[in-house]
């Protein structure tokens, strides 16, 4: 396979052609790891949540079922009160009762069926269960279902990789991404893929530099450093501050200064005439 992307970028992309042959071998699962539903309800458990934390739950949860995924009848009949006992919120106990509901009646079919759709068919019917959105689908549709045309454009990691590679000083904008990967077909999912070795290889410095210039291509504005305030000063502190600076302006006014001055012409010897 990696020989097969090294033709293919070398005539389309010198430079993800160049992070090709520097990272490890592009690999999706050529079977898929478990059920659809179960990766789904996998990731519906892991959002915004540590991956320790979420496998301890999963844990927790598949242990209730002798230490299997449990149906999506099974989890659809398994009550709100023992799902948040086992550590998930009330919005993700929603989000996994909707999902195995839309199994149990049918408006999510079997996988064989659903990985006879196309990418956009399979987004349409899973997007509409609660909790998961376009980017949660297109990583089962990399993962799970192996397709190889996929191009994740809202994935933080791959548009930092693409900002690194190809050395542009902002976040390249989704769309203006999608635009660009057209040349990667049909082995977007590799170039996704290979953009996120592309972070692993800035970390380790050996990310190539990009040779000639920067593709024109809409970025992000890059990001200000906020400008740090000055605390606020607070009691006697406060007194002596206020103080200070009614004596500046005392010192400096028009009346101040015109008395010193007068006060130094008088003590000035008079001149011999």
């Amino acid at each position: 396979m990696k020989d097969r992307l090294l033709a293919h970028f070398g005539t389309t992309d010198a430079v993800l052609a160049r992070i090709v042959s520097l990272s490890a071998v592009y690999d999706l699962p050529g079977t898929p790891l478990g059920s659809v539903f179960e990766a789904f309800a996998r990731s519906i458990a892991s959002q915004q949540i540590s991956g320790a934390v979420a496998r301890t739950i999963l844990g927790r949860l598949t242990a209730k079922f002798g230490g299997r995924f449990p149906t999506p009848a099974e989890l659809a009949a398994t009550p709100v009160a023992e799902l948040r006992a086992v550590g998930f919120s009330g919005s993700k106990v929603a989000a996994l009762h909707d999902l195995a509901a839309h199994y149990v009646d049918g408006r999510l079919p079997p996988d064989a069926e659903l990985a006879a759709l196309d990418d956009e068919a399979v987004i349409e019917h899973c997007i509409a269960v609660r909790g998961i959105g376009r980017w949660t689908v297109q990583m089962v549709l990399m993962f799970q279902l192996g397709r190889h045309d996929v191009m994740p454009i809202d994935d933080f990691g791959v548009r930092n990789g693409f900002r690194l590679a190809y050395g542009l000083k902002g976040m390249p904008r989704p769309k203006a991404l999608l635009k660009y990967a057209e040349r990667w077909k049909p082995y977007r999912s590799a170039g996704a893929w290979y953009m996120w070795r592309a972070v692993d290889l800035h970390q380790a410095g050996q990310l190539p530099k990009r040779e000639g210039r920067a593709p024109r291509i809409e970025c992000e504005a890059p990001r200000e450093k906020p400008v740090k305030q000055a605390k606020p000063v607070k009691g006697k502190a406060a007194g002596r501050k206020v103080a200070k600076t009614a004596r500046s302006k005392a010192a400096n006014s028009p009346a101040r200064k015109k008395r010193v001055a007068n006060r130094a012409a008088a003590k000035r010897p008079a001149r011999k005439r």
